[in-house]
Order: C-alpha cells, then structure tokens, then sequence
C-alpha cells in the first residue's frame, strides 16, 4: 500500500509539475484561434483570423524568416564547433585542457547584456555592419558552450577504443571522425542542435 501511494505521490507530482510548465502554452495557443481582440475567457471561436492577417503582414513574416535562417544557421555552427572541440579535448588532450574547457564555458556564465554590447564594439571596430551574419555570429557564441558541454559529456572510453581500433585499420583521422564519431554521436549531436536552435529562437537582446 505505502509502494502504491508512494507511486501515485510520484505521478500525481509530476503531473502537476508538467501541468504548471505546459498549461500556459496550452491556453496560449487555444486562444490564437479566438476571434476577440484580447485571450480571456469566454473563448471566441475557433477563428483563423489573426493566422490569416499574421501571414499577410510581410514585415512579420520577413522577421519569421530571418529567425528561422539565424537558429538553423547558427545551432549548426555552434553544434558543429562545440563537437570538434569536444572531440579533440577528449581524444587528444592537451597540456592546459581544463583551462581550454573554462574559457570554452566562460560565455555561459556572462551576462548576455555584456556579451551584446561587446560584439557590438567589436564589430564596430572590424567594420562589420548590424547584419543577421553579426547576430549569427553572437548566437553561435552564447550556444557554443551548452552544445560543448552536451558532446563533450558523451565522450567515454568505449568511443576511444572504436576510435583506436578504426586507426589501427588504417583509416585517417577525418574518416575516423566522418565514419566513426559522427554516426556514434549522432543524439548528442541532435540534442546539441535543437537546444541551440531553440535557445536562439528565443533570444532577443544580442540580437538586440
């Protein structure tokens, strides 16, 4: 009995939890499809309404298009960055590793506010002008450490093993990591891309 209201305590907790984290979104996007002017009770509808003059705005739908070309292309770049840092801190580590994975991690723990303004002052200075390559470039940055920290947490002793063993047959360091380490990682590495690119879908004040 106790087991059973114990395993009932544990569901009804994280029922409540994903309720408390997911019901504001829910509400949300019921009440897209509301006809009024404002998302309050009673609902209004259903209506494609405010869909209908969303994809008619092109200012809107320019900004959608840009944010979507600025998360895919910069989770990419991050994803792809974070796992070759990943991978030679793991197979090949250097004399100074732990302090190349601190400086690998040091953006996440500046505040996104200095990091904008200084890309600001440093791209003043090169000359590159307020652009989505500027703001690709700051996302890539700030999503650089989480995707760091996702692939390099993969990395066991089993992948350096397959790694020797691939070596030892003869095949080159860029096929062991295109043939070997790639397919391996493989849900790192998609883990590593979706937080990127839903965290840079959601950031606004680097873009700023």
């Amino acid at each position: 009995m106790r087991r059973a209201l114990g395993r009932f305590g544990t569901v009804a907790y994280l029922a409540a939890m994903l309720g408390f984290i997911y019901l504001p979104v829910v509400i949300l996007v019921l009440f897209s499809f509301q006809k009024g002017l404002l998302p309050v009770p009673p609902f209004q509808g259903p209506s494609l309404e405010w869909y209908g003059k969303a994809f008619a705005n092109d200012r809107l739908m320019a900004a959608l298009i840009n944010s979507v070309i600025v998360a895919l292309g910069s989770a990419f770049a991050a994803t792809a960055l974070g796992f070759l840092a990943a991978y030679g801190l793991a197979r090949r580590p250097p004399a100074f590793a732990g302090a190349m994975r601190f400086f690998l991690m040091a953006p996440i723990m500046v505040s996104y506010l200095i990091i904008g303004l200084g890309l600001l002052i440093v791209f003043n200075l090169a000359g590159i002008s307020k652009s989505l390559l500027a703001v690709g470039i700051g996302h890539t940055i700030i999503n650089l450490p989480l995707c760091f920290a996702i692939v390099y947490s993969q990395f066991g002793d089993h992948h350096r093993n397959m790694d020797q063993a691939a070596h030892d047959l003869g095949a080159g360091d860029w096929q062991v990591i295109r043939r070997i380490a790639i397919p391996v990682m493989r849900p790192a590495l998609f883990a590593a891309f979706c937080l990127a690119a839903t965290l840079s879908w959601d950031e606004f004040i680097i873009a700023f």
